[in-house]
């Protein structure tokens, strides 16, 4: 009898390890992920506590993996390297993944596959909501996260994606935003659950304000000054979390708009871990045709690196 085989898929981002497991056919059996360490109070981690911190984290990981595919072959391994696939693209986060995807490929002889962080992201969005005829066609994607606010034109090749920049922020990220103000809150880094917790306890009519926009641009950077001043007024916490992801959702929906405006009616897929927050997803599907990850594979994960792996080595 032949053995089982399996796809590995590994992501190193600024903030997760992760490794997830797919069957031969693309079937998801394990998305592992362990959050990287962020001190009470701070806002994010260096670069060089990052990658210690991947260190410390993928034997565990792959250990758990291990369990899954005991006694199995492993038939391809896929890595995010980067974040971005463009030239110039790099964080030393990502050589933690590297090491460890190329040392697993040498060790099982499977074929190595590498592809950017943000070619995952879409993927994972596209895997989880199930349309996978995006892959056939282009469409517009949004990657939002704490360290990425991007409009992308896409366009699907067999190794991943080929996305043209357009818009997006112009100064800080969504993501950013939502930290810094969850932080100020007092609440735990990561702070987007927790932010949204509070938005969903508000009774209080939001105030608008204006969007900061230029064509498929946005400045974001306003939205921590408003907000905070929203918090000092009021000392209303529930309150200034609404007004935070009523902007957010509004600015989006705005360079949507614009898009749609410029290139015509188009298919919008959601990705990054802002786009896990319940309260942007209903405004956007609202008005939008568009898809988005459940939350597990809206934030970072590696479901969407092991099925690029897997469409790459079927063609191979």
């Amino acid at each position: 009898m032949s053995k089982e085989s399996f796809i590995l898929g590994v992501d190193t981002s600024n903030y997760t390890t992760s490794v997830a497991v797919m069957t031969e056919d693309g079937e998801l059996l394990a998305n592992i992920k362990r959050p990287l360490y962020v001190k009470d109070g701070e806002r994010g981690l260096r670069q060089s506590d990052a990658v210690f911190s991947h260190v410390k984290n993928l034997p565990e990981a792959f250990l758990e993996a291990k369990k899954i595919i005991s006694g199995g072959n492993i038939l391809a391994v896929g890595v995010s390297n980067a974040p971005r696939r463009i030239e110039g693209s790099y964080m030393p986060c990502f050589l933690s993944g590297v090491s460890a995807a190329s040392a697993l490929s040498l060790a099982s002889g499977a074929p190595l596959y590498e592809f950017s962080h943000q070619c995952g992201h879409i993927m994972a969005a596209i895997y989880s909501s199930g349309n996978f005829e995006l892959l056939d066609k282009d469409f517009a994607a949004f990657h939002i996260s704490g360290g990425t606010t991007e409009l992308l034109k896409v366009h699907p090749l067999d190794n991943g994606f080929e996305a043209e920049h357009l818009g997006g922020t112009k100064d800080l990220n969504a993501g950013q935003i939502i930290d810094r103000i969850g932080v100020a809150l007092g609440l735990p880094f990561p702070c987007g659950r927790h932010l949204e917790t509070l938005a969903y306890e508000n009774k209080t009519k939001i105030p608008k304000r204006k969007i900061s926009r230029d064509g498929l641009w946005v400045n974001l950077s306003g939205l921590e000054n408003l907000a905070l001043k929203l918090y000092t007024d009021t000392g209303d916490k529930s309150l200034t979390a609404a007004f935070v992801f009523e902007y957010l959702g509004r600015a989006i929906a705005e360079m949507s708009e614009e898009y749609e405006r410029l290139y015509g009616k188009t298919h919008f897929v959601y990705a990054g871990g802002v786009m896990s927050n319940s309260i942007i997803k209903a405004m956007l599907k609202e008005r939008f045709d568009c898809s988005f990850a459940e939350p597990a594979m809206s934030a970072d994960n590696a479901v969407g690196i092991a099925y690029l792996a897997y469409r790459a080595n079927k063609k191979n």
